[in-house]
Protein backbone atom coordinates (compact mmCIF):
# COMPACT_ATOMS: atom_id res chain seq x y z
CA UNK A 1 0.00 0.00 0.00
CA UNK A 2 1.32 3.40 -0.97
CA UNK A 3 1.64 5.79 1.92
CA UNK A 4 0.00 8.85 0.43
CA UNK A 5 -1.50 11.93 2.06
CA UNK A 6 -4.79 10.18 2.86
CA UNK A 7 -2.93 7.30 4.53
CA UNK A 8 -1.25 9.71 6.97
CA UNK A 9 -4.38 11.83 7.45
CA UNK A 10 -6.24 8.71 8.60
CA UNK A 11 -3.66 7.70 11.21
CA UNK A 12 -4.71 8.24 14.86
CA UNK A 13 -2.17 10.90 15.87
CA UNK A 14 -2.39 12.08 19.48
CA UNK A 15 -3.50 15.69 19.90
CA UNK A 16 -2.55 17.94 22.82
CA UNK A 17 -4.88 20.78 23.75
CA UNK A 18 -3.32 23.60 25.78
CA UNK A 19 -5.65 26.26 27.19
CA UNK A 20 -4.24 29.78 26.80
CA UNK A 21 -4.93 31.20 30.24
CA UNK A 22 -3.55 34.66 29.42
CA UNK A 23 -5.18 35.38 26.06
CA UNK A 24 -8.04 32.89 26.15
CA UNK A 25 -8.62 30.24 23.53
CA UNK A 26 -6.50 27.18 22.90
CA UNK A 27 -3.32 25.97 21.30
CA UNK A 28 -3.48 22.51 19.72
CA UNK A 29 -0.58 20.41 18.52
CA UNK A 30 0.32 16.95 17.29
CA UNK A 31 3.44 15.96 19.26
CA UNK A 32 4.49 13.27 16.75
CA UNK A 33 4.60 15.89 13.97
CA UNK A 34 7.08 18.55 15.20
CA UNK A 35 5.86 22.05 14.44
CA UNK A 36 2.31 20.97 13.60
CA UNK A 37 0.51 23.43 15.84
CA UNK A 38 -2.34 25.91 15.66
CA UNK A 39 -4.40 28.19 17.88
CA UNK A 40 -8.05 29.19 18.02
CA UNK A 41 -10.60 30.85 20.26
CA UNK A 42 -12.75 27.69 20.50
CA UNK A 43 -12.01 23.98 20.52
CA UNK A 44 -14.22 23.45 17.47
CA UNK A 45 -12.21 25.99 15.48
CA UNK A 46 -9.00 24.60 16.94
CA UNK A 47 -9.64 21.06 15.74
CA UNK A 48 -10.68 22.32 12.31
CA UNK A 49 -7.50 24.46 12.12
CA UNK A 50 -5.37 21.56 13.30
CA UNK A 51 -6.75 19.32 10.57
CA UNK A 52 -5.70 21.96 8.01
CA UNK A 53 -2.28 22.35 9.65
CA UNK A 54 -1.82 18.57 9.65
CA UNK A 55 -2.71 18.37 5.96
CA UNK A 56 -0.23 21.15 5.10
CA UNK A 57 2.50 19.62 7.32
CA UNK A 58 2.09 16.17 5.78
CA UNK A 59 1.86 17.54 2.22
CA UNK A 60 5.11 19.47 2.63
CA UNK A 61 6.90 16.36 3.91
CA UNK A 62 5.59 14.22 1.08
CA UNK A 63 6.61 16.81 -1.53
CA UNK A 64 10.13 17.08 -0.09
CA UNK A 65 10.51 13.33 0.56
CA UNK A 66 10.93 13.92 4.30
CA UNK A 67 10.17 10.84 6.41
CA UNK A 68 6.89 11.13 8.32
CA UNK A 69 6.69 9.56 11.78
CA UNK A 70 3.69 7.36 12.47
CA UNK A 71 1.95 7.41 15.84
CA UNK A 72 3.17 4.92 18.42
CA UNK A 73 0.99 1.87 19.02
CA UNK A 74 0.30 0.29 22.39
CA UNK A 75 2.12 -2.81 21.12
CA UNK A 76 5.30 -0.68 20.91
CA UNK A 77 5.45 -0.63 24.72
CA UNK A 78 6.38 -3.66 26.84
CA UNK A 79 4.85 -2.42 30.10
CA UNK A 80 8.22 -2.75 31.82
CA UNK A 81 11.08 -0.41 32.60
CA UNK A 82 14.02 -0.51 34.98
CA UNK A 83 14.27 2.19 37.60
CA UNK A 84 17.16 2.84 39.94
CA UNK A 85 16.20 4.61 43.16
CA UNK A 86 18.01 5.57 46.37
CA UNK A 87 18.20 2.83 49.00
CA UNK A 88 16.25 5.00 51.43
CA UNK A 89 13.33 5.29 48.99
CA UNK A 90 13.48 1.56 48.28
CA UNK A 91 13.20 0.95 52.03
CA UNK A 92 10.19 3.29 52.34
CA UNK A 93 8.43 1.60 49.42
CA UNK A 94 9.14 -1.87 50.79
CA UNK A 95 7.84 -0.95 54.25
CA UNK A 96 4.73 0.75 52.86
CA UNK A 97 3.89 -2.13 50.51
CA UNK A 98 4.33 -4.56 53.40
CA UNK A 99 1.97 -2.45 55.57
CA UNK A 100 -0.62 -2.43 52.79
CA UNK A 101 -0.21 -6.16 52.13
CA UNK A 102 0.56 -5.64 48.44
CA UNK A 103 3.62 -6.09 46.27
CA UNK A 104 6.00 -3.20 45.75
CA UNK A 105 5.10 -3.32 42.02
CA UNK A 106 1.41 -2.81 42.85
CA UNK A 107 2.23 0.06 45.21
CA UNK A 108 4.48 1.77 42.65
CA UNK A 109 1.85 1.34 39.93
CA UNK A 110 -0.75 2.92 42.22
CA UNK A 111 1.54 5.84 43.13
CA UNK A 112 2.57 6.45 39.52
CA UNK A 113 -1.04 6.43 38.29
CA UNK A 114 -2.01 8.88 41.04
CA UNK A 115 0.87 11.15 40.08
CA UNK A 116 -0.05 11.08 36.40
CA UNK A 117 -3.60 12.16 37.25
CA UNK A 118 -2.21 15.16 39.10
Amino acid sequence: MEKDLQYYMDLPYRVEVIPDEGEGGYALRIPDLPGCITAASSLEDGFRNLEEAKRAWLSACLEDNIPIPEPAKLEDYSGQFKLRIPKSLHKQLALRSNEEGISMNQLCLYLLSRGLQW
